[in-house]
């Protein structure tokens, strides 16, 4: 394998403008001046901390690729601003016509007869400038068009603390440390993700106004719901009293029935046993008859 580089970096190092709670993005540009096609992948020692828009891709001959590196905002800084976060950018040749959804993390995986080039790259921490509307890419300084608006909103909810946005997934890993998915696969939604998280720090007041009234909906929906359920209950067991004297009631009268019932048996029973039966009235009648008849002359 040739030893001239594969790929092109520039800047050579990561540097970021840090202020606590707040985002800070970097803009990483990779060159191909071979006449072979390059595949790329980012990893980095904190993939909880960075993250990498694309992680992974396909640079042609001749043409340059970027990715972008946003740091989730911190709530506490380094000592002395000494960053020990590191970046690594593989980089290897791939067959002529590989796309995109070609690449695999397998590329990148040093096996017999396969060079992978390996460029480090260091986290480098700014002093943020004492103008806020001023807002650094790469080093560089430009002015945000947004401050007026965050700064209204700052006035309109002042009183209540900026909620910080939820750490995003983490979309970096380096060889040795925990991985991370890769999202070289779903590059369309990535921009889609880039432009949110940029958006996001404005919208953390909305946000914390929504979980607000969701939570005071919420509580309102539950009283009335242990309302209406303790009013069933009551109705319920008013219900079961009912039933329960029903149940008394009837069961007052089905002994008296079987008392009535038995009072009549008995009564039956001793009329038969007072009175004469048929059979022995007619037997009585006939020897009479007969008795006349031979008596007579």
């Amino acid at each position: 394998m040739t030893t001239t580089e594969l790929l092109q970096i520039d800047p050579s190092e990561l540097r970021f403008v840090f202020e606590l709670k707040k985002q800070s993005s970097c803009l990483i540009q990779l060159g191909n001046n071979n006449d072979h096609y390059i595949a790329f992948k980012v990893k980095t020692t904190s993939p909880k901390k960075y993250c990498v828009r694309p992680n992974i891709g396909l640079i042609k001959p001749n043409e340059k690729c970027d990715f972008t590196v946003t740091m989730q905002a911190q709530r506490t800084a380094p000592p002395d601003m000494n960053c020990k976060d590191k970046f690594l950018i593989l980089s290897t040749v791939v067959p002529f016509g590989t796309t995109d959804d070609d690449i695999t993390s397998d590329m990148f995986v040093k096996d017999s007869g396969k060079y992978i080039e390996e460029k480090k790259l260091k986290v480098v921490l700014i002093s943020p400038p004492s103008s806020p509307v001023l807002l650094p890419v790469n080093g560089d300084v430009k002015q945000d068009p947004s401050y007026q608006i965050n700064a209204l909103k700052d006035r309109v909810i002042s009183g209540i603390e900026n909620v910080p946005p939820p750490p995003l997934r983490a979309s970096v890993e380096v060889k040795g440390l925990e991985p991370v998915m890769d999202m070289g696969e779903n590059k369309t939604d990535g921009n889609n993700d880039v432009r949110h998280a940029e958006n996001e720090s404005d919208m953390k007041p909305t946000i914390a106004d929504d979980v607000q009234l969701n939570l005071a909906k919420g509580c309102e929906e539950l009283k009335s719901r242990l309302c209406l359920m303790d009013t069933k209950l009551r109705e319920a067991e008013v219900a079961v009293m009912k039933l329960n004297e029903e149940k008394r009631t009837y069961n007052k009268e089905k002994d008296m029935l079987k008392k009535e019932l038995e009072a009549l048996k008995r009564r039956s029973n001793t009329k038969v046993q007072q009175g004469f039966p048929l059979l022995f009235v007619c037997m009585v009648a006939i020897v009479g008859v007969a008795v006349g008849y031979y008596i007579q002359p």
